[in-house]
């Protein structure tokens, strides 16, 4: 079957499990290897359909979370839509898509992601940041509450209603709470003396911000951005690690 992946996170996952990946947004950049040769058809939010129908594919992959309803809408060519918004979604999802591709790797994945949900949750540690890259400045106590920035100009968090929400939650992070319904709210820092805030190396580029950081004076961390939001293998394995460790 060949497919034009508009999802990131099942770009990488789809090719370790030997699925044949026709297309791939400029996004789609793991397994670096794999990739080079698959060819560009857009970005996970816009899409050109001559390009995809270049490729004759049979079905091309969305998700609602990662892709506009328009895009689904517009398809000309069957697609596959998934809902990935926590580890419980994911691994239903991950059924599905091993029973639509027939993939037995995709279905030992929903297996691990299974284990995952079922393992203890381990106790948070403020000093031993999940996927920690470079301190902003370490706190001297281990009782914070977590708010994880994805953006800046304006500030903007994940809140507990997101995938990377379920992923800090399942570590024991306790998620300062926001409005409901707003996953990804906007926020001024100052409004949170007591967080500790994880920027992400990704979407924005914090790891390289880290001197303006600094001058906020506020407790914090960046931390691998890919390992939070990347659904599928990658978040897989890093919380496959990550609870490993705790045991």
């Amino acid at each position: 079957m060949r497919v034009v992946s508009m999802v990131p996170s099942w770009t990488e996952t789809l090719l370790k499990a030997g699925v044949n990946v026709v297309g791939r947004t400029r996004y789609c950049i793991h397994p670096p290897k794999l990739i080079t040769n698959i060819p560009i058809v857009g970005g996970t939010k816009d899409v050109s359909w001559d390009l995809v129908a270049d490729l004759k594919p049979d079905l091309v992959l969305l998700d609602q979370e990662e892709n506009p309803l328009e895009m689904a809408e517009e398809c000309p060519v069957p697609y596959f839509a998934t809902h990935v918004n926590s580890l419980e979604s994911l691994q239903k999802e991950l059924v599905r898509l091993g029973e639509h591709f027939e993939n037995a790797h995709l279905l030992e994945l929903s297996v691990q992601c299974l284990d995952i949900l079922e393992a203890p949750t381990p106790k948070w540690d403020s000093k031993k940041i999940p996927g920690f890259m470079e301190w902003v400045k370490m706190p001297t106590g281990s009782a914070h509450k977590v708010v994880y920035l994805i953006w800046r100009k304006p500030w903007m968090a994940a809140s507990k209603e997101t995938y990377i929400g379920s992923v800090l939650k399942k570590l024991g992070a306790e998620i300062v709470e926001f409005p409901e319904g707003e996953k990804y709210p906007v926020l001024e820092i100052e409004d949170y003396p007591e967080a500790l805030f994880l920027y992400s190396s990704e979407p924005y580029p914090f790891a390289k911000k880290i001197s303006d950081l600094k001058s906020l004076g506020v407790d914090g961390a960046i931390v691998n951005g890919e390992s939070y939001s990347w659904f599928g293998e990658r978040s897989i394995e890093f919380l496959k690690n990550e609870l490993l460790k705790s045991r």
